[in-house]
């Protein structure tokens, strides 16, 4: 029997993601509370935007939309180490400390465009008449 993919939930990429998810909440966690409304947020709402757009794209009925989702998905990957990034500079967080977000950041985006490019092979893109 062929292992396919049922659900969302079975796409290391989404799972990839939700530990992604739990990071940084973690790390978020100890900044400033001035940052609270600000970087925090920012950084939350990128990495739940991340999975979120995952699961809605697989959920969709067409591969066009799917692949619209998981290119929101990346957009918000590629906001989230820019945040990280910023957190480093800002003194939030120690290099070492966002070098396990970071790899997972790389790692996520490798397997988004792994994705993206297989999807885009398959599908006429074309409008519908």
């Amino acid at each position: 029997m062929l292992n396919k993919v049922v659900s969302y939930r079975d796409l290391i990429v989404w799972q990839k993601g939700m530990d992604l998810a739990e990071l940084v909440y973690q790390i978020t966690a100890s900044f400033p509370k001035a940052e609270l409304y600000s970087l925090t947020d920012q950084m939350r709402r990128a990495v739940v935007s991340i999975v979120s757009n995952i699961a809605e794209g697989k959920g969709r009925e067409s591969k066009q939309e799917y692949l619209h989702f998981l290119a929101i998905a990346q957009g918000s990957l590629t906001e989230l180490e820019t945040q990280l990034l910023l957190s480093i500079r800002l003194k939030y967080m120690q290099e070492t400390d966002a070098s396990q977000a970071l790899a997972l950041c790389d790692e996520i985006g490798r397997m988004l465009n792994a994705m993206r490019t297989k999807l885009k092979a398959t599908t006429n893109l074309t409008p519908n008449p």
